[in-house]
Protein backbone atom coordinates (compact mmCIF):
# COMPACT_ATOMS: atom_id res chain seq x y z
CA UNK A 1 0.00 0.00 0.00
CA UNK A 2 1.17 3.44 -1.16
CA UNK A 3 1.80 6.46 1.81
CA UNK A 4 -0.54 8.35 -0.10
CA UNK A 5 -3.38 5.91 0.43
CA UNK A 6 -2.22 5.68 4.38
CA UNK A 7 -2.62 9.37 4.44
CA UNK A 8 -5.44 9.92 2.51
CA UNK A 9 -7.99 10.66 5.10
CA UNK A 10 -5.26 12.34 7.23
CA UNK A 11 -4.61 14.43 4.33
CA UNK A 12 -8.12 15.35 3.47
CA UNK A 13 -8.44 16.58 7.57
CA UNK A 14 -6.25 19.00 7.25
CA UNK A 15 -7.11 20.53 4.25
CA UNK A 16 -10.99 20.98 5.77
CA UNK A 17 -9.33 22.15 8.80
CA UNK A 18 -7.19 24.94 6.41
CA UNK A 19 -10.39 25.35 4.24
CA UNK A 20 -12.93 25.72 7.69
CA UNK A 21 -9.91 28.64 9.22
CA UNK A 22 -10.12 30.34 6.12
CA UNK A 23 -14.52 30.76 6.10
CA UNK A 24 -14.36 31.46 9.89
CA UNK A 25 -11.40 34.17 9.78
CA UNK A 26 -13.30 35.53 6.12
CA UNK A 27 -16.98 35.49 8.23
CA UNK A 28 -15.94 35.86 11.68
CA UNK A 29 -13.99 39.01 11.30
CA UNK A 30 -17.43 40.94 10.40
CA UNK A 31 -19.41 39.49 13.33
CA UNK A 32 -20.28 40.95 16.34
CA UNK A 33 -18.22 40.26 19.12
CA UNK A 34 -21.65 38.97 20.94
CA UNK A 35 -22.42 36.54 17.79
CA UNK A 36 -18.68 35.22 18.21
CA UNK A 37 -18.80 34.38 21.53
CA UNK A 38 -22.74 32.79 21.14
CA UNK A 39 -21.01 30.62 18.37
CA UNK A 40 -18.26 29.66 21.09
CA UNK A 41 -20.78 28.65 23.04
CA UNK A 42 -22.78 26.82 20.73
CA UNK A 43 -19.77 24.91 19.79
CA UNK A 44 -19.00 24.35 23.38
CA UNK A 45 -22.05 22.27 23.67
CA UNK A 46 -21.79 19.85 20.90
CA UNK A 47 -18.38 18.87 22.13
CA UNK A 48 -19.99 18.73 25.41
CA UNK A 49 -22.42 16.62 23.73
CA UNK A 50 -19.42 14.59 21.86
CA UNK A 51 -17.40 14.38 25.29
CA UNK A 52 -20.11 12.40 27.43
CA UNK A 53 -20.64 9.88 24.53
CA UNK A 54 -17.39 9.36 24.82
CA UNK A 55 -17.35 9.15 28.22
CA UNK A 56 -20.26 6.48 28.15
CA UNK A 57 -17.67 3.56 26.97
CA UNK A 58 -16.49 3.60 30.61
CA UNK A 59 -19.52 1.83 31.55
CA UNK A 60 -18.62 -1.25 29.39
CA UNK A 61 -15.39 -1.64 30.76
CA UNK A 62 -14.45 -3.14 33.79
CA UNK A 63 -10.87 -4.23 35.23
CA UNK A 64 -11.56 -7.50 37.52
CA UNK A 65 -13.31 -6.06 40.32
CA UNK A 66 -12.54 -2.29 39.04
CA UNK A 67 -15.58 -0.23 37.35
CA UNK A 68 -14.24 1.57 34.08
CA UNK A 69 -14.60 5.17 35.83
CA UNK A 70 -12.27 4.45 38.74
CA UNK A 71 -9.70 3.21 36.26
CA UNK A 72 -10.39 6.68 34.29
CA UNK A 73 -10.19 8.54 37.39
CA UNK A 74 -7.39 6.91 38.86
CA UNK A 75 -5.63 7.17 34.80
CA UNK A 76 -6.40 11.46 34.78
CA UNK A 77 -5.19 11.90 38.31
CA UNK A 78 -1.95 10.33 37.58
CA UNK A 79 -2.02 11.85 34.18
CA UNK A 80 -2.13 15.21 36.17
CA UNK A 81 0.49 14.76 38.45
CA UNK A 82 2.71 13.44 35.31
CA UNK A 83 1.42 16.11 32.91
CA UNK A 84 1.92 19.19 35.27
CA UNK A 85 5.88 17.55 35.94
CA UNK A 86 6.21 17.87 32.49
CA UNK A 87 4.84 21.01 32.19
CA UNK A 88 2.62 19.95 28.94
CA UNK A 89 0.62 22.64 29.11
CA UNK A 90 3.15 25.43 29.45
CA UNK A 91 5.22 23.43 26.33
CA UNK A 92 1.90 23.39 24.19
CA UNK A 93 1.59 27.44 25.04
CA UNK A 94 5.08 28.39 24.40
CA UNK A 95 5.06 26.16 21.16
CA UNK A 96 1.90 28.33 19.91
CA UNK A 97 3.56 31.38 20.71
CA UNK A 98 6.91 30.53 18.92
CA UNK A 99 4.55 30.10 15.86
CA UNK A 100 2.57 33.69 17.00
CA UNK A 101 6.19 35.27 16.39
CA UNK A 102 7.38 33.74 13.64
CA UNK A 103 4.32 34.03 11.50
CA UNK A 104 3.37 37.32 12.76
CA UNK A 105 -0.22 35.66 14.21
CA UNK A 106 -1.93 38.49 16.37
CA UNK A 107 -4.51 38.58 19.30
CA UNK A 108 -5.62 34.97 20.57
CA UNK A 109 -3.40 32.59 17.92
CA UNK A 110 -1.84 30.65 20.95
CA UNK A 111 -5.12 30.01 22.37
CA UNK A 112 -6.70 28.92 19.12
CA UNK A 113 -3.79 26.64 18.40
CA UNK A 114 -3.69 25.20 21.35
CA UNK A 115 -7.47 24.80 22.04
CA UNK A 116 -7.71 23.23 18.21
CA UNK A 117 -5.11 20.78 18.11
CA UNK A 118 -6.76 19.58 21.33
CA UNK A 119 -10.07 19.15 20.05
CA UNK A 120 -8.90 17.45 16.77
CA UNK A 121 -6.44 15.16 17.80
CA UNK A 122 -8.50 13.31 21.14
CA UNK A 123 -10.66 11.17 20.60
CA UNK A 124 -11.24 7.40 19.21
CA UNK A 125 -11.75 8.61 15.36
CA UNK A 126 -8.27 9.58 15.35
CA UNK A 127 -7.31 6.37 16.74
CA UNK A 128 -9.43 3.81 15.15
CA UNK A 129 -9.34 6.18 11.45
CA UNK A 130 -5.30 5.98 11.44
CA UNK A 131 -5.50 1.95 11.98
CA UNK A 132 -8.00 1.67 9.20
CA UNK A 133 -6.68 4.35 6.69
CA UNK A 134 -2.92 2.96 7.76
CA UNK A 135 -4.14 -1.05 7.71
CA UNK A 136 -6.88 -1.14 4.54
CA UNK A 137 -6.26 2.08 3.28
CA UNK A 138 -9.89 2.77 4.49
CA UNK A 139 -10.31 6.73 4.90
CA UNK A 140 -14.32 6.71 5.41
CA UNK A 141 -13.81 7.36 9.56
CA UNK A 142 -10.88 10.22 9.21
CA UNK A 143 -13.37 12.03 6.04
CA UNK A 144 -16.33 11.84 8.32
CA UNK A 145 -13.69 13.31 11.82
CA UNK A 146 -12.62 15.66 8.44
CA UNK A 147 -16.17 17.34 8.24
CA UNK A 148 -17.04 17.88 12.18
CA UNK A 149 -13.31 19.05 12.41
CA UNK A 150 -14.11 21.75 9.40
CA UNK A 151 -17.03 23.03 11.14
CA UNK A 152 -15.57 23.25 14.53
CA UNK A 153 -12.30 25.18 12.57
CA UNK A 154 -14.88 28.02 11.27
CA UNK A 155 -16.43 28.63 14.91
CA UNK A 156 -13.01 28.44 16.16
CA UNK A 157 -11.10 30.70 13.83
CA UNK A 158 -14.33 33.53 14.35
CA UNK A 159 -13.11 34.16 17.90
CA UNK A 160 -10.01 32.65 17.93
CA UNK A 161 -8.22 33.69 14.37
CA UNK A 162 -5.46 31.99 12.48
CA UNK A 163 -4.07 30.28 15.07
CA UNK A 164 -6.94 27.78 14.38
CA UNK A 165 -5.10 26.89 11.14
CA UNK A 166 -1.89 26.10 12.66
CA UNK A 167 -3.68 22.94 14.49
CA UNK A 168 -3.29 21.71 10.93
CA UNK A 169 -0.31 20.87 11.55
CA UNK A 170 -1.12 18.98 14.49
CA UNK A 171 -3.40 16.82 12.64
CA UNK A 172 -0.75 15.84 10.42
CA UNK A 173 1.80 14.76 12.64
CA UNK A 174 -0.51 12.95 15.25
CA UNK A 175 -2.93 11.03 12.31
CA UNK A 176 -0.21 10.83 9.82
CA UNK A 177 1.89 9.19 12.75
CA UNK A 178 -0.96 6.46 13.52
CA UNK A 179 -1.46 5.70 10.10
CA UNK A 180 1.96 4.92 9.19
CA UNK A 181 3.14 3.25 12.29
CA UNK A 182 -0.45 1.21 11.61
CA UNK A 183 0.85 0.35 8.05
CA UNK A 184 4.29 -0.85 9.68
CA UNK A 185 3.83 -2.41 13.13
CA UNK A 186 0.12 -2.96 13.64
CA UNK A 187 -0.29 -5.28 10.91
CA UNK A 188 1.81 -7.96 12.72
CA UNK A 189 0.53 -6.86 15.98
CA UNK A 190 -3.13 -6.79 15.03
CA UNK A 191 -2.86 -10.76 12.96
CA UNK A 192 -4.78 -8.88 9.99
CA UNK A 193 -7.52 -8.22 12.26
CA UNK A 194 -9.84 -5.88 11.26
CA UNK A 195 -9.80 -2.51 12.78
CA UNK A 196 -13.65 -2.25 13.69
CA UNK A 197 -12.72 -5.18 16.12
CA UNK A 198 -10.79 -2.72 18.25
CA UNK A 199 -14.21 -0.51 18.76
CA UNK A 200 -15.35 -3.30 21.23
CA UNK A 201 -11.72 -3.89 22.54
CA UNK A 202 -12.24 -2.98 26.77
CA UNK A 203 -8.66 -1.30 26.27
CA UNK A 204 -9.35 1.06 23.56
CA UNK A 205 -12.99 1.88 25.77
CA UNK A 206 -11.12 2.77 28.58
CA UNK A 207 -9.20 5.58 26.22
CA UNK A 208 -12.09 6.22 24.75
CA UNK A 209 -13.44 7.21 28.16
CA UNK A 210 -10.75 9.07 29.19
CA UNK A 211 -10.30 11.13 26.30
CA UNK A 212 -13.78 11.96 26.38
CA UNK A 213 -13.41 13.29 30.08
CA UNK A 214 -10.33 15.25 28.36
CA UNK A 215 -13.02 17.05 25.70
CA UNK A 216 -15.78 17.61 28.41
CA UNK A 217 -12.63 19.53 29.81
CA UNK A 218 -12.09 21.47 26.45
CA UNK A 219 -16.02 22.05 26.64
CA UNK A 220 -15.51 24.00 29.27
CA UNK A 221 -12.97 25.76 28.14
CA UNK A 222 -15.00 26.59 25.58
CA UNK A 223 -17.80 27.73 27.54
CA UNK A 224 -15.68 30.32 29.43
CA UNK A 225 -13.86 31.93 26.43
CA UNK A 226 -17.69 32.67 25.30
CA UNK A 227 -18.44 33.57 28.58
CA UNK A 228 -14.91 35.57 29.02
CA UNK A 229 -14.21 33.82 32.14
CA UNK A 230 -11.26 31.76 30.44
CA UNK A 231 -8.61 32.41 33.52
CA UNK A 232 -10.56 29.63 35.24
CA UNK A 233 -9.84 26.89 32.47
CA UNK A 234 -9.18 23.80 32.77
CA UNK A 235 -5.65 22.72 32.01
CA UNK A 236 -6.45 19.94 29.60
CA UNK A 237 -2.97 19.35 28.26
CA UNK A 238 -1.67 18.06 31.25
CA UNK A 239 -4.08 15.61 31.45
CA UNK A 240 -2.60 14.17 28.10
CA UNK A 241 -0.70 11.26 29.46
CA UNK A 242 -3.65 10.03 30.88
CA UNK A 243 -4.31 8.39 27.88
CA UNK A 244 -1.57 6.52 27.73
CA UNK A 245 -1.68 5.45 31.34
CA UNK A 246 -5.16 4.02 31.08
CA UNK A 247 -4.20 1.03 29.23
CA UNK A 248 -1.86 -0.60 31.61
CA UNK A 249 -4.10 0.64 34.58
CA UNK A 250 -6.64 -1.46 33.20
CA UNK A 251 -4.18 -4.73 32.83
CA UNK A 252 -2.69 -4.22 35.89
CA UNK A 253 -6.52 -4.06 37.40
CA UNK A 254 -6.85 -7.12 35.43
CA UNK A 255 -3.53 -9.22 36.58
CA UNK A 256 -4.06 -7.97 40.00
CA UNK A 257 -7.65 -8.82 40.65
Amino acid sequence: MSVLSQLSGTLVNVVTVLLGTAVGLAVGGRLPERTQRTLLQTLSLITLFIGLDMAGSLNRVQGGAVPGVILALVSLAAGAVIGEALGIEESLARLGETLKRRFRGGGRFTEGFVAASLLFCIGPMTVIGGLQNGLTGDSATYILKATLDGIAALALAGAYGIGVGFSAVTVLIVQGGISLLAGTFAAGLLGGADPQILKTNPYVLLITGAGGLTIIGISWNLMLAGLGFEDRRVRVGSLLPALALAPLALWLARHLS
